[in-house]
C-alpha cells in the first residue's frame, strides 16, 4: 500500500501557510514569555532581599505586559476566519473555522531503537528505515493540506500510532517521549509522555481540517452546500469521537467544555447549510417555500443562541475568541431576522389570491404555522406583514450594531454586505406595503415555531477508510511480539531420528508448539508446549505460515535443523515472581528488625502461596 508522507511545503507563502507560520512563532514567543515569568515568579518567592523583590516585580511586570500583546495578536490571527473563506464571488455568510493545532518536531530515533535493543532483543540498526519512515510521516502531519489528501495524512498518522502503542509503549514504563502541542486559540503550551495526548491532538486536528474545509465551499451552488454539510458534520463527530474517548487533557481546547461547544458550533453551521440550500431552491412568491424558509431560519437562529449559551459557561467564558463570540451574536439576530421577513413575504406577497379560497380550517393551519390567533380574518393580513417586517428590521439592526462592535469583524466586509442587503431589503418592503392613510396600531409580532426538514447527522470518523500497514511489521506479530508481552528466547538443534522430531505444530505467524513427544529428540533439545517458532535454520519465520514452517523442518539435513524459539511469560509466572519477591522482602525485614513477629508474615506468605499454587506448574 502506498503511504502519504507529503504535507504541505512550509516554505510555499500561501496565505493559510503565512497564517501558520505566524501562528508557530507567536507560540514560541508566548511559551519562552511564561518560562520567563515563572522564573521570575519563583525569585520572588525565594527572595528575602526587598531591593531584588523590587526589580523582579518590575520585570514581571513587562513580561505580564509582552505576554499580554502576544496573546491579543495570536487571538487575532486564531479568529482570522477571512483566510479559510471561499474564493467565490457570490456572497456567503462568513463560517468559523478552527486553525490547527501547533506541535513540536521530536526526535525518537533513539528511545525506539534503546526499546527494540532491549524488549525485543534485536539489532536496532536494521529498523532505521522503519524508524526514518515514522518520523517522516509525523513531521509531514504537521503541516497537512488542505483537501482530502491532508486527512488522510491525519488518519493514516493516527492509524499508525495505534500500532507504535503497542509496540513500544509497555503499561507500566513510558517511552521517554515528550509530545509538545499549543493550544489552537491560546497558544499556550501543554506536553505530555502519554500517547494518548499525541492520539487526541491529531484526531483534533482532522476535525479542525474539515472546518475549514467546509468553509471553503462554495455555498452559492448545490454541491458547495452538500460538501459543506458533510465537513461539518464529519467536524462534529470528530470533536464528540474526541469528547467521549479522551479525558484529562492538559489543554483547555480539549477539554469537556470546550469540545462540547464545537460540536454545536457544527451542528450550528451545517443548520445554517440546509437554511440556505431551502434560499437557494426556493420560489420567491410560493407560499409553502416562504414558510419553509422561515421556519429553517428560525430554527438556525435557536440552535446558535444554545451555542452562545456554551461559549458563556465559566471555563470558556474567557477563552473563547471574542470574534467569535460577536459572529455567533450576530447571526442569531441575523436569522431570526429572515425568519421575520420571510413570514411577512409569505403573508403580503404569496396569500393575496390563495387565502380568498381557501377554507377556515385551511387558514387555521397557516395561522398555527406563524404562530397567529386562528380567527384572524384574510383581511388582517397586511397588519401581520408589517408587524413582521418591523420585528426583522429591529433584529437587523440588532445584528449590525453586535458586527460594529468587534473590531475583527469591521474587517470582514463580506459580513458587512450581507447583513446590510438583508437589512436594505426588509426596509424596502415595509415601505412597499406601509399606506399613510392606514392608522391602524402595528401589533407585536409573535415569534415564529421553528423547525428543520433536515436534523444534523453527526458522523463520527471512520479510520478503516485508510488502510495502512504497520511500519514496525518486521517485528512480528502484534498478537506475540508486543509491548505488553514479554518473553525468553533460546536456540536448540533438532536431530531427526526414525520417529521423527517429536513435535506437532498448531496455528500461523508465528507457529505454535502444540505438544512436545516424551522421550524425543525435540523434549530432549528442550522444546516445551507453547514455544513459539520464530527462525528456522535462521530464516525469519515470525509471519510464516503453518505450511511453511512444516515443509522448512521436514527438508532439514542429516546435521539436524536449529530453531530460534521463544517462551512467553504467563500471568501464573509473573505473580509466582512478585510472591518470590514479597518472600525475600519478608526475610530482609525479619533479619533487620528482629522484633517483627516473623511468623505472621511467613504465615501471610503461605497463604499467598495456596492461593497461587494450583495457578502455578
Amino acid at each position: 500500500l502506498y503511504s502519504i508522507t507529503f504535507g504541505c511545503d512550509p516554505l510555499v507563502l500561501t496565505q493559510r501557510s503565512k497564517l501558520q507560520q505566524r501562528r508557530a512563532k507567536l507560540n514560541q514567543q508566548i511559551n519562552r514569555e511564561l518560562r520567563l515569568r515563572t522564573g521570575a515568579e519563583n525569585l520572588y518567592r525565594a527572595t528575602t532581599n526587598q531591593k531584588v523583590k523590587e526589580t523582579v516585580s518590575l520585570e514581571l511586570s513587562f513580561v505580564n505586559s509582552n505576554l499580554q500583546l502576544l496573546k491579543e495578536e495570536l487571538e487575532e490571527l486564531n479568529s482570522s476566519m477571512e483566510v479559510y473563506q471561499t474564493d467565490s464571488e457570490k456572497v456567503n455568510v462568513p463560517m468559523i473555522p478552527l486553525g490547527l493545532k501547533e506541535t513540536k518536531e521530536i526526535d525518537m530515533t533513539i528511545p525506539l531503537q534503546d526499546f527494540i535493543s532491549e524488549h525485543y532483543g534485536e539489532d536496532a540498526s536494521l529498523y532505521m528505515a522503519e524508524i526514518k519512515e515514522f518520523m517522516d510521516l509525523r513531521q509531514a502531519m504537521r503541516t497537512p493540506s488542505r483537501n482530502g489528501a491532508g486527512l488522510e495524512l491525519l488518519m493514516e498518522y493516527y492509524n499508525q500510532l495505534y500500532f507504535l502503542d503497542q509496540r513500544f509503549f509497555a503499561p507500566h514504563k513510558t517511552l521517554g517521549v515528550h509530545f509538545h502541542w499549543y493550544d489552537s486559540l491560546t497558544g499556550v503550551p501543554s506536553f505530555q509522555r502519554a500517547l494518548a495526548f499525541e492520539k487526541g491532538s491529531v484526531l483534533f486536528n482532522i476535525g479542525a481540517l474539515y472546518t475549514q474545509i467546509g468553509a471553503r465551499q462554495d455555498r452559492s451552488t448545490m454541491p458547495g452546500i452538500h460538501n459543506a454539510i458533510d465537513a461539518f458534520q464529519r467536524a462534529a463527530g470528530a470533536f464528540l469521537y474526541l469528547q467521549e474517548n479522551f479525558s484529562h487533557a492538559p489543554s483547555l481546547d480539549m477539554s469537556s467544555p470546550a469540545l462540547s461547544m464545537l460540536v454545536r458550533l457544527m451542528v450550528a453551521q451545517v443548520q445554517e447549510c440546509v437554511c440556505e440550500r431551502i434560499t437557494l431552491t426556493m420560489e420567491e412568491d410560493d407560499l409553502m417555500s416562504n414558510l419553509k424558509a422561515a421556519q429553517e431560519a428560525a430554527r438556525v437562529s435557536d440552535v446558535y443562541s444554545l451555542v452562545l449559551q456554551a461559549m458563556s459557561v465559566p471555563l470558556l467564558k474567557d477563552y473563547v475568541p471574542f470574534s467569535w463570540i460577536s459572529v455567533v451574536q450576530v447571526k442569531t439576530q441575523h436569522f431570526r431576522a429572515l425568519a421575520h421577513y420571510y413570514t411577512a413575504i409569505a403573508l403580503c406577497d404569496c396569500t393575496g389570491t390563495l387565502l380568498l379560497h381557501v377554507e377556515r380550517s385551511q387558514l387555521r393551519w397557516f395561522g398555527h404555522l406563524v404562530r397567529m390567533p386562528p380567527g384572524r380574518l384574510p383581511w388582517e393580513v397586511s397588519q401581520a406583514s408589517k408587524a413582521h417586517l418591523r420585528k426583522a428590521i429591529i433584529r437587523h439592526e440588532e445584528a449590525l450594531r453586535l458586527h460594529g462592535v468587534c473590531k475583527m469583524l469591521r474587517k470582514m466586509d463580506i459580513l458587512q454586505e450581507v447583513l446590510s442587503y438583508g437589512h436594505t431589503r426588509s426596509l424596502e418592503k415595509y415601505s412597499d406595503i406601509d399606506q399613510e392613510d392606514d392608522f391602524c396600531e402595528i401589533a407585536e409580532a409573535p415569534e415564529i415555531q421553528s423547525h428543520t426538514h433536515q436534523k444534523p447527522d453527526i458522523q463520527p470518523p471512520d479510520f478503516s477508510l485508510v488502510r495502512i500497514t504497520d511500519i514496525f511489521h518486521r517485528l512480528g506479530p502484534l498478537s506475540v511480539f508486543s509491548a505488553r508481552n514479554r518473553w525468553v528466547g533460546r536456540h536448540v538443534c533438532l536431530i531427526r531420528e526414525e520417529t521423527g522430531l517429536g513435535l506437532t505444530l498448531r496455528g500461523d505467524s508465528p507457529v505454535l508448539v502444540a505438544g512436545v513427544l516424551p522421550g524425543g529428540c525435540a523434549a530432549e533439545a528442550g522444546l516445551r508446549e507453547g514455544d513459539y517458532i520464530v527462525t528456522v535454520n535462521g530464516s525469519d519465520c515470525k509471519w510464516a505460515e503453518h505450511a511453511e514452517v512444516v515443509r522448512a523442518l521436514k527438508s532439514c539435513s542429516e546435521r539436524g535443523v536449529e530453531l530460534d524459539v521463544i517462551t512467553l511469560h504467563s500471568h501464573e509466572v509473573h505473580t509466582w515472581n512478585i510472591i518470590n519477591q514479597i518472600s525475600q522482602c519478608m526475610r530482609f525485614l525479619s533479619l533487620c528488625m528482629p522484633e517483627i513477629r516473623w511468623w505472621m508474615l511467613q504465615d501471610g506468605s503461605k497463604t499467598l502461596l495456596e492461593q497461587h499454587k494450583p495457578k502455578i506448574k
